[in-house]
């Protein structure tokens, strides 16, 4: 058999920065052959500078356009043989906000990119998977610790957040005659750029304003990595990986 028809291959979004950067380096470490998608060009050519010759393709996606991510599986396909893995992180956050404060548009474009696109890149995914032959693969969603508990003034993140959950439920359920498995990582403070106001503080659920502890992005790869290289007749479901410290039990 050749190289292409038994190594693994991944598509991981958000790619250029962060979470998805680190995750995308994580698995070509652990053997994955990995397609990085997002926006930006230039970010997504740095990550692959990271990751072995030969194991990375950068193919600049915004996921809330259907064609691209169209293309997006259909490149990955084309120089990869298959896919096995997709870790459908990409998403964005809002400024905080009171309810009644909302602007249309600023929840519009919370839930193109949280929802929309995970459905978009989770779509695509399971329609090759399914094809493919071997048939099967598995789907990381990436959650929220907001997925379970909200954040005061953050309804546009919490709701699609929330959504993510049945968004993964549905894909375990419609996947599972075809080997296609669906899991969620709820993360919770993993430092990165996202992350570094926490040090300055985050308004909490009591009104107060207090710096928050983050933990090393590394501890969320390892989630990612296990859950990607489950065995066939295993899957995780439901994954929480956040800061030992931080306010989550007992959120309120």
């Amino acid at each position: 058999m050749t190289e292409q028809e038994t190594r693994r291959v991944a598509v991981v979004t958000g790619a250029g920065s962060g979470i998805g950067r680190a995750v995308a380096v994580g698995m070509a470490r652990a053997g994955f052959a990995v397609a990085l998608a997002g926006r930006r060009e230039d970010a997504l050519a740095d990550t692959a500078s990271l990751l072995g010759a030969d194991s990375g393709l950068a193919i600049p996606t915004d996921v809330t356009d259907e064609p691209a991510v169209v293309q997006l599986f259909d490149r990955t396909v084309e120089r990869f043989g298959r896919v096995d893995v997709l870790f459908n992180n990409a998403g964005r956050s809002a400024f905080a906000t009171s309810f009644d404060e909302i602007a249309l548009a600023d929840w519009q474009a919370v839930v193109d990119v949280n929802l929309t696109g995970m459905f978009l890149c989770a779509r695509e995914a399971f329609r090759h998977m399914r094809a493919q032959q071997p048939s099967g693969g598995t789907i990381i969603n990436n959650g929220s610790i907001s997925a379970q508990v909200p954040r005061p003034q953050a309804a546009p993140y919490t709701v699609t957040k929330h959504a993510v959950s049945g968004l993964t439920k549905q894909i375990a359920l419609d996947g599972r005659p075809h080997r296609v498995r669906c899991g969620q990582i709820d993360i919770g403070n993993a430092a990165s750029a996202m992350t570094a106001r926490m040090s300055a503080g985050m308004l909490q659920a009591d009104g107060s304003v207090r710096p928050e502890p983050t933990m090393d992005v590394e501890s969320v790869v390892r989630a990612v990595v296990l859950m990607a290289t489950m065995p066939e007749d295993a899957v995780v479901f439901d994954l929480t990986v956040a800061a030992a410290d931080m306010p989550f039990i007992g959120r309120g």
